[in-house]
């Protein structure tokens, strides 16, 4: 078994004052007249935000937040690539029967989005159901080591993911993930679906049934009209592939030339996440604290901002499954989805049952990309009705159940 450790962030401060030094000297490009969003992330916004970054924003005081959180890393082996040591939170409940719930962030986000929900799904025992929780950085991100050779793909971020929580001991866990976590999550439930009992996903990547694979399905998709909420999620995907997915092709073919200006400027940095913090959320009310504290982390994470883009490149060109597989029929691993308004894609429901076994589906009209951050209500209320008595993966995992005496309360 590994050897699992506390971990504390602790950024030094010839990294800081490297921060400030950089910050102080940068330089910015015009702006048309009323560009406003339309060209990408406004000029005004980013000077303001790089002001408070250097004069202002208190790492220190996030640092000494995000550790009162219980840290902890180990060095996971993956065929083919070595020893990589992987950061993760774990956050325990108090409930003996809690439900192992590993967590899967995406880009640009981190192990932070896990960090509103922590309490909630941990509590419980009596009239809903408890989680441990456990959220790693994935490799390359955060404060986990990166690869150093080519090839690192889905299947291998995968194996990472899974193979922390056979360290801790949970032979048996669910999953949840939104972005690269959808991924990652299904191809889990692909590749390791005697471990992996059920996955609960807020980014639904699926395509229109088929009547070669889901003639039921297929009909039924068939007969029925797109509602008006149908129309306006598919509009939403138009709009993301028409005027949001750029940066996708940049990462996914030459990352490390994009990663020069990640690695040297912070403000590059900076203007490149925050466009996504805007764009991606359901008009979310992002404080300058939020979104500084989530560019820190990419700027001081263990690999640097660069590595965090390679994943992009590599589900593309490593060799595997590819990451279409994930949107197709996944068998034996029950399935919740929560459907947000707001989202890259938004699909109807016919297509999203196209992934695999579902038992629970939620519809919200608030909410986007981030939604355990935006939406934390809803994406800890899904996994406690999901998993809870009369929900459709209740007592998935043997003895796990997520109540302190099950058997009495049925």
């Amino acid at each position: 078994m590994s050897s699992i450790k506390p971990y504390k962030i602790s950024v030094p401060d010839n990294k800081l004052e490297n921060l400030a030094t950089r910050l102080s000297v940068a330089s910015f490009p015009d702006e048309l007249d009323e560009a406003a969003w339309e060209y990408g992330a406004p000029l005004a916004d980013i000077k303001r935000l790089t002001n408070y970054w250097k004069e202002g924003f208190n790492w220190k005081k996030q640092e000494e937040k995000l550790n009162e959180l219980p840290h902890f890393h180990t060095d996971i082996s993956i065929d083919g690539f070595g020893s990589l040591d992987i950061h993760f939170l774990h956050q325990k409940s108090a409930v003996k029967g809690a439900i192992p719930l590993l967590f899967v962030h995406g880009w640009p986000g981190s192990f932070i989005e896990v960090t509103k929900i922590l309490a909630i799904l941990t509590q419980g025992g009596s009239d809903s159901p408890a989680f441990h929780v456990v959220a790693p950085s994935l490799p390359n991100f955060g404060f986990s080591e990166g690869p150093r050779r080519k090839g690192f793909g889905l299947e291998k971020y995968s194996e990472a993911c899974h193979k922390v929580m056979l360290a801790l001991g949970y032979n048996e866990y669910v999953t949840q993930g939104g972005d690269w976590g959808f991924f990652i999550t299904r191809f889990i439930g692909l590749l390791y679906p005697q471990h992996c009992k059920a996955s609960h996903i807020n980014m639904v990547r699926s395509n229109p049934p088929t009547f070669s694979s889901n003639p039921l399905l297929a009909l039924e998709h068939a007969i029925t009209p797109y509602s008006e909420r149908d129309k306006k999620g598919l509009a939403r995907s138009q709009w993301f592939l028409r005027e949001g997915s750029g940066y996708r092709e940049e990462q996914s073919t030459k990352p490390q030339t994009l990663g020069y200006a990640l690695h040297d400027s912070p403000v590059a940095l900076l203007a490149w996440i925050y466009e996504k913090l805007h764009d991606w959320t359901d008009s979310y009310p992002w404080t300058d604290d939020e979104i500084l504290t989530w560019i820190s982390i990419y700027w001081f994470s263990r690999a640097g901002p660069a590595a965090s883009v390679r994943i992009y490149y590599e589900s593309a060109h490593s060799p595997g499954p590819s990451r279409e597989r994930a949107s197709a029929w996944i068998p034996d691993v029950k399935l919740g989805l929560a459907h947000f308004s707001a989202e890259l894609t938004v699909v109807p429901k016919t297509w999203g049952r196209t992934l695999g076994p579902v038992v629970y589906e939620s519809d919200n009209d608030k909410g986007g990309h981030f939604s355990a951050w935006e939406r934390p209500d809803v994406i800890s209320g899904d996994l406690k009705k999901m998993f809870g008595m009369g929900g459709g993966a209740f007592g998935v995992v043997k003895g796990k159940e997520g109540y302190e005496k099950v058997n009495a309360r049925l």
